[in-house]
């Protein structure tokens, strides 16, 4: 890479390990100019450590590959870009805290994809007409944006600091059901779903997950609330506990 040298150099400490443990090693990168982090990484693999393991595929932020922790900051490594960083300081690329270590960059994100598994598919209502609003499509349009990068699972603390993946299924599957049950023709029924299993009641809405998408889906105000509304509604709202009481429904009917 020669065309568009800036002269600048910038110093990346990259960690290195396993499973077993590891540390950051400091490499130096020459700067070019348009350069992202995902960049500094190949130059390293290219230049200096041909072992270095890291997942990518599009570098252009659809395939949600090469997410990292940059400066300790969930983020795409090719939407990070070198220059908007403070001249003269290192930059820490570390692997997502939240996932296993598999080596070096790369995590074990196939508990997502278990998780996955279990969400109820779409489910269109009997003798549903497949006619509807364009404002019922634009409200579920924004959750298909997701790009399956995982940082907003990654920057949760309910799975990065509390480690509860056996409660909570995090905001990307929170999306996802979002993205269901708003479908104007959907039938199926996944509210008793939220909260026993994917644990939607430990949410706090800190908005951090909001704050790492990369797609800028603006997931707390728009899928999150919404959900834990439709769970209040049926389990803790005394209006309809009175009308259970009366009627001899039971929860989640």
């Amino acid at each position: 890479m020669n065309a568009g040298a800036t002269g600048r150099e910038v110093v990346l400490r990259v960690y290195r390990g396993d499973a077993n443990g590891g540390e950051e090693v400091a490499y130096t990168v020459p700067v070019e100019t348009g350069m992202v982090v995902l960049d500094a990484i190949h130059w390293i693999q290219a230049h200096r450590a041909p072992d270095l393991a890291v997942r990518w595929n599009c570098k252009a932020a659809k395939c949600g590959s090469c997410s990292a922790e940059v400066n300790g900051k969930p983020a795409l490594m090719c939407k990070s870009r070198l220059d908007h960083f403070p001249e003269g300081q290192p930059i820490t690329v570390r692997p997502m805290k939240t996932f296993p270590i598999v080596r070096d960059l790369v995590t074990d994100v196939k508990w997502n994809y278990e998780i996955n598994k279990r969400i109820a598919p779409f489910q269109p209502r009997a003798n549903a007409e497949w006619r509807w609003q364009q404002s019922d499509i634009d409200r579920v349009q924004e959750f298909r944006k997701c790009i399956e990068c995982f940082l907003c699972q990654d920057v949760c603390h309910v799975l990065r600091s509390h480690e509860l993946k056996h409660q909570f299924a995090g905001p990307r599957f929170l999306v996802r059901i979002a993205g269901l049950e708003m479908h104007p023709i959907d039938g199926a029924d996944r509210v008793p779903f939220l909260k026993d299993t994917a644990g939607i009641g430990l949410c706090n809405i800190t908005k951090c997950c909001t704050e790492v998408c990369p797609e800028g889906i603006t997931i707390t105000d728009n899928a999150i609330i919404p959900l834990k509304e439709r769970v209040v509604d049926r389990y803790y709202d005394p209006v309809q506990r009175v009308w259970r009481a009366i009627t001899g429904a039971k929860d989640g009917t």
